[in-house]
């Protein structure tokens, strides 16, 4: 994320209550969770390779022919590839916050590996199938609930202060949010658009560059006021 002023104002500020009863049972640093996190990330973006493979024997013709039918496989895998990179650099920077993980956070974050362990099989369906509404709507809405749940862990993070390591700018606080709910938006609506039209909710994809690319913009361009208003 961009740099942020050093004003006190611009932070949320970390609370100054005792510790409540549930933090107790925090399991302490992330580390290992999110050792296991990278673990499962590389796991997945292994799987999406094994999808792409010719069979053997095959004459001069067979090959380019084979070969060209493989076509949307690359660019499934390209796109996967591409949106577990941007999932795998959120999570890191939601754990970058962390200084102790309790329950509620554990949980969330095992079931976003659930979902990106997920990612390589409506991959494959997707490449094979891309005018089956079911396989484009699955593919969609999965890429939208990892999102999802990446923005509930930072939104837990933001309400439970005596979690985070240190206090979350608000800028950033904005900024993140906005860049969660931009894939949230663009892939949930593309899983409602493929069950009527696969082939334009594929298209719809496309859209996350520009939102992305604003929000970015207006993250980075929007003056940082005191939390008084003044």
């Amino acid at each position: 994320m961009s740099s942020v002023p050093e004003d006190p104002s611009a932070f949320v500020a970390p609370s100054r209550e005792r510790l409540p009863a549930a933090s107790v049972m925090a399991v302490g640093s992330p580390a290992r969770l999110l050792a296991l996190s990278d673990g499962i990330y590389a796991i997945a973006m292994t799987l999406l390779v094994l999808d792409l493979s010719l069979p053997a024997g095959l004459d001069s013709a067979e090959f380019h022919r084979e070969l060209h039918a493989m076509i949307p496989r690359f660019l499934a895998y390209g796109l996967s590839f591409t949106l577990l990179i941007g999932f795998w650099q959120d999570q890191r920077r939601i754990h970058m916050l962390v200084r102790q993980a309790d329950e509620g956070f554990i949980r969330l974050t095992a079931l976003g590996l659930g979902a990106v362990a997920l990612v390589p099989f409506p991959t494959s369906m997707v490449s094979d199938y891309t005018d089956e509404p079911v396989a484009v709507a699955l593919y969609s809405a999965l890429i939208a609930a990892i999102d999802l749940i990446h923005l509930a862990q930072f939104t837990l993070l933001c309400r439970r202060p005596h979690l985070r390591a240190r206090a979350v700018p608000r800028l950033l606080l904005r900024g993140f949010s906005a860049e969660l709910g931009s894939t949230i938006l663009v892939f949930g609506t593309a899983a409602v658009i493929a069950l009527f039209n696969p082939a334009a909710a594929m298209y719809s994809w496309f859209a996350l560059i520009p939102l992305k690319i604003a929000v970015g913009r207006a993250s980075r361009g929007r003056p940082v006021r005191p939390a008084n208003g003044g």
